[in-house]
């Protein structure tokens, strides 16, 4: 049974929802699952702008089946050539032998490595500027690179104004029969899985979103549709998520805030945790995030460090070093490119210590433009009464920081 839905008189939506997989891409946990966005165009000439998972080929199918009511599919628009939008690709190929499959060197390249099926008869090359006539629609190709593969292209639709943007723009979280943005809360549903999807899929790449940013502006966008979640049709939801993009893009933090991340084998350094944050909170900070570095996801963390303005890392030393879990969220920090921050750090070891040197090496050596609040503490053991007075210039340190924190609009 078909499920495909209007954008306009002869665009569809033709994805579907995913909500069994636990882990996107094998790492990020998506309770709320995924969708997977296809777009056909109803044409003189026909055409499918990028195709889907293997989890939903079925509906993927369906809607093909139903809207080409028997005729040949010419055109099948490659913008990006991950696994989750190219499941279908190799049996597109099969049902409609004919199909000009368009991309660019580096899309045949990659469907070569993934499916080891070359079909050299079936590309059609597109270059930066490039435009296919499908009778009524324009499509203009425009290169993306590192949005966030190299090979990435976003293609615009001249006639609606519909931008085709690959993996921009997206969110985790599956479409709920409402497939346009403006019929959604996103603020409260979405919003949280749009950043957290940025951040640890597109993140590293901010000088190349900023640079795609720029593209877009000089096109008139009536309908953004990316790959992942709802599709932008207002000039409000537009101007919305292209102001998102362009703050997380430049690494900035959104409000102020606290995100107290904390690793801890039998509960001392959580006590700590719970500690500073108390003492935050009895200075009227009012936005406060802990996390257990060993039980939360790294992805929810890393969203959460990328909205707010200051970051608090306390772990243990471990075999002489950072405590493992503790180590992986900053390496993921650092591979992810964040910068732009407030941090502090507080340590903890038995009889060698090596955490807190590891971190303060970390935000000071290898981390840009990340300014350390307080002093970086150092803890024996257990937190003791005779060592709240660290705790409270900490706090002390933290909260004028906040207080001097500029908050960055666009």
């Amino acid at each position: 049974m078909h499920c495909a839905q209007k954008l306009t008189d002869h665009i569809y939506w033709i994805g579907s929802n995913d909500w069994s997989t636990e882990r996107f891409e094998n790492l990020f946990p998506i309770p709320n699952g995924v969708s997977y966005n296809s777009y056909f165009i109803d044409d003189e000439k026909t055409c499918i702008v990028d195709s889907v998972d293997n989890s939903i080929r079925q509906e993927f199918f369906d809607n093909v089946e139903h809207l080409l009511h028997g005729r040949e599919l010419d055109y099948l628009i490659v913008n990006h050539m991950e696994p989750d939008h190219c499941a279908t690709l190799v049996e597109l190929l099969d049902r409609y032998p004919n199909v000009k499959m368009v991309g660019n060197k580096t899309t045949f390249r990659f469907f070569e490595q993934f499916y080891g099926r070359p079909a050299p008869d079936n590309y059609y090359e597109v270059k930066e500027g490039d435009t296919i006539d499908l009778g009524h629609h324009k499509l203009h190709s425009y290169t993306m690179p590192m949005v966030h593969w190299p090979e990435v292209t976003c293609t615009y639709e001249a006639t609606t104004g519909t931008f085709f943007s690959a993996d921009a723009f997206g969110t985790f979280g599956t479409i709920n029969g409402n497939i346009f943005a403006d019929q959604l809360d996103f603020d409260r549903v979405y919003e949280d899985e749009a950043r957290r999807y940025y951040t640890n899929i597109v993140g590293k790449y901010g000088a190349q979103v900023q640079n795609a940013l720029k593209k877009a502006s000089a096109l008139d966008i009536k309908i953004i549709a990316p790959l992942h979640g709802p599709i932008w049709r207002t000039p409000e939801t537009i101007s919305y998520i292209l102001n998102k993009y362009m703050h997380w893009s430049t690494y900035n933090a959104e409000k102020k805030g606290v995100v107290i991340a904390f690793g801890s084998m039998y509960g001392n350094t959580a006590d700590m945790a719970q500690q500073l944050a108390k003492l935050l909170s009895l200075r009227g900070v009012t936005d406060i995030r802990i996390y257990d570095v060993s039980k939360t996801n790294p992805s929810y963390i890393i969203s959460d460090a990328w909205k707010y303005s200051h970051l608090v890392c306390m772990a243990p030393t471990y075999n002489l070093g950072l405590y493992l879990t503790m180590e992986n969220l900053l390496h993921e920090l650092h591979a992810l490119n964040f910068h732009n921050h407030k941090v502090s750090i507080v340590g903890n070891h038995s009889w060698a210590s090596g955490a807190m040197k590891r971190m303060v090496e970390y935000f000071t050596n290898e981390f840009k433009n990340m300014e350390v609040v307080g002093t970086p503490l150092d803890i024996k053991g257990a937190l003791h009464e005779a060592q709240l007075p660290l705790f409270e210039e900490l706090a002390d340190a933290i909260v004028a920081s906040l207080n001097e924190t500029d908050i960055k609009t666009l």
